[in-house]
């Protein structure tokens, strides 16, 4: 009977960690390599995203990156919600993973212990616009130190993505007027 027991606790283990551990990377993405998190830092507007529930309704999005005390990131994100018309905000933190911070390759969280991927794909060397991919090919962001991006960096990031197998004509193009 301690035998079946045993095994009943080891199998039902296995299957939660199959549950809650993910890909943090959709398949054929890589992410930046040699990262600068310093340079990474600051804010960020949101120039196009896929719709999902979190950020439904928002424009005026943007997220500002800081260092929390302990090593992670402050990750601060805001939009106006113009059905509501107000503003919101939802304040998490990110992680890189296997704790290597030169790869952006990173967790975020906004809700305790689960996290979900945020990789950076792509990113000029200045750090001025950034592609970036989240867990799977339902999260796709651009961003921007401005509130547009050239032309040219647009198209290029649109390739990046659709070589990686986004559906970029479903992207959100998000305004920046208040």
């Amino acid at each position: 009977m301690k035998i079946r027991a045993l095994m009943y606790i080891l199998s039902t283990g296995l299957i939660m960690m199959g549950l809650f551990s993910c890909a943090t990377i959709p398949k054929g993405a890589e992410a930046v390599k040699p990262f600068d998190k310093e340079k990474y830092l600051g804010k960020w507007y949101e120039i196009a995203r896929f719709d999902f529930k979190f950020e439904r309704n928002l424009n005026n999005t943007t997220a500002t990156y800081s260092l929390n005390d302990n090593g992670t990131i402050k990750v601060d994100n805001q939009g106006y919600n113009t059905k509501k018309e107000e503003w919101t905000q939802a304040i998490g933190k990110a992680k890189f993973v296997d704790d290597d911070d030169d790869v952006a390759k990173l967790k975020v969280s906004f809700f305790g212990p689960f996290y979900s991927g945020y990789n950076v794909v792509a990113i000029d060397k200045d750090y001025k616009y950034a592609l970036v991919a989240g867990k799977s090919l339902d999260y796709l962001w651009i961003l921007s130190r401005e509130t547009q991006i050239p032309e040219k960096v647009k198209n290029e990031y649109l390739k990046i993505a659709e070589e990686i197998g986004y559906n970029t004509s479903e992207l959100l193009w998000i305004e920046h007027n208040k």
